[in-house]
């Protein structure tokens, strides 16, 4: 009987663990008002595509200063943003924006016109702060750190990615001691969508 009746608890206890893994598997991220806010004005904005200027850039002028600059809010879940940031015909560049439960990461995605990875990839930061539903800062996280030190890249180690968004215009900063860095893009208008992201498919 003692058997039974343990036999019967391992089952009932086994069915339950299969229910509440099933259960949170399909719960939200969760997340504060200030980050969804942040988060669901750029997700209203998908599949759209717009164009942007530098108008700070304290280092030499490169390609990005002559170069069309085309964002484009291109694939969008509840938890994930992809948004390729196109630098004339250099396709290579993706911002991707995930709720994490602790906040939002972003990682810059750098592939090979082959797809494969760049050596310079997935870099980034996660927000410390609850921001707001217009800004968010990601100061460089571990791997980022790491990444830079192994490249000769340690002035990179003190990034800190900053997005703004209102209603006329998205801003992409970086900053650092010495180092300024920002494209702000034009919301009122779309531009024509381009070509797919190195390494990505439709």
């Amino acid at each position: 009987m003692m058997n039974k009746f343990s036999l019967l608890l391992t089952t009932v206890a086994s069915s339950l663990i299969v229910i509440s893994t099933s259960a949170l598997a399909q719960s939200p991220v969760v997340s504060i008002p200030s980050q969804d806010g942040f988060f669901n004005h750029l997700k209203s904005l998908c599949g759209k595509s717009f164009l942007g200027k530098v108008v700070i850039d304290n280092a030499p002028p490169s390609k990005f200063n002559t170069s069309k600059l085309v964002m484009h809010i291109r694939k969008c879940t509840d938890n994930e943003l992809q948004i390729p940031f196109h630098v004339g015909k250099d396709a290579s560049r993706t911002w991707i924006i995930t709720k994490t439960g602790s906040g939002l990461s972003l990682k810059h995605d750098h592939r090979h016109e082959d797809g494969t990875s760049d050596v310079s990839t997935m870099y980034g930061g996660h927000t410390l702060d609850a921001g707001w539903p217009q800004v968010q800062s990601f100061p460089a996280d571990q791997y980022s750190k790491e990444l830079f030190v192994n490249l000769a890249m340690p002035q990179s180690v003190n990034n800190t990615w900053h997005m703004y968004i209102y209603p006329e215009k998205f801003t992409y900063r970086l900053t650092r001691q010495g180092r300024e860095f920002r494209v702000d893009f034009d919301l009122t208008q779309t531009t024509e969508q381009p070509v797919t992201p190195w390494g990505y498919t439709d």
